[in-house]
């Protein structure tokens, strides 16, 4: 029996096209945990994309960023499928809940770390990916503690590739004012900064509710 309370809330669940490729995944045998590991390659491509574009000049100064923003929304695609074909197709495997946490954790880490890589800040990369998996571990150990799931943001997993989507597709035209990875840089700074806001927020609710058990 699936958990389901420990899923993130998601509008784009109840989309036509989404209820759509779900039905069609789990007619076609696709397991969950393969849409998971998808959605890692597709991270790792994306952070690949990122790193690479730190080293070309011209056309691909523009085109790996774009293809990289394209990759990072495949990623949240993949995250959104494989839930739903586990629990509305009913394809759910008793290893489902590692596969459903771990690659989300090691796509933070590659895309993230690809865009301090590509913006000439790999520290900063690093730093963001310490504060994604952070929001996530308290998280964790929140429904560990008996706590219900929090995904409150500010700067939750879709708000972390919404804003570095929106980062990629801005730096794609820093050579137009011969830029080069500021553009990336300042949202990695909000990743680190809202990321850490948002941990401190899960932590307080967390603690609220320990003591009032």
């Amino acid at each position: 029996m699936i958990d389901t309370s420990r899923r993130r809330p998601l509008a784009s669940r109840q989309t036509r096209w989404a209820n759509h490729a779900a039905r069609r995944l789990a007619i076609a045998g696709v397991t969950p945990n393969r849409i998971s590991v998808a959605g890692m390659v597709a991270a790792l491509v994306a952070g690949g994309c990122f790193a690479l574009s730190a080293d070309v000049a011209g056309w691909g100064r523009s085109a790996l960023p774009i293809l990289a923003a394209l990759f990072c929304q495949v990623r949240l695609v993949c995250n959104l499928l494989d839930g739903m074909v586990a629990v509305e197709g009913g394809k759910g495997a008793p290893d489902g809940p590692f596969w459903n946490e771990f690659p989300d954790r090691v796509s933070d880490m590659l895309i993230l770390v690809g865009v301090g890589i590509g913006a000439d800040f790999p520290a900063l990369g690093w730093a963001a990916a310490a504060m994604a998996v952070l929001t996530a571990y308290v998280r964790e150990l929140g429904v560990t503690c008996g706590a219900p799931a929090d995904f409150g943001g500010p700067m939750a997993k879709q708000h972390r590739m919404a804003l570095i989507t929106l980062a990629a597709l801005l730096s794609a035209v820093e050579p137009l004012w011969s830029g080069h990875g500021q553009v990336l840089r300042i949202g990695l700074w909000i990743v680190v900064a809202l990321a850490g806001v948002t941990a401190l927020r899960r932590s307080s609710r967390l603690i609220r509710f320990l003591k009032r058990r």
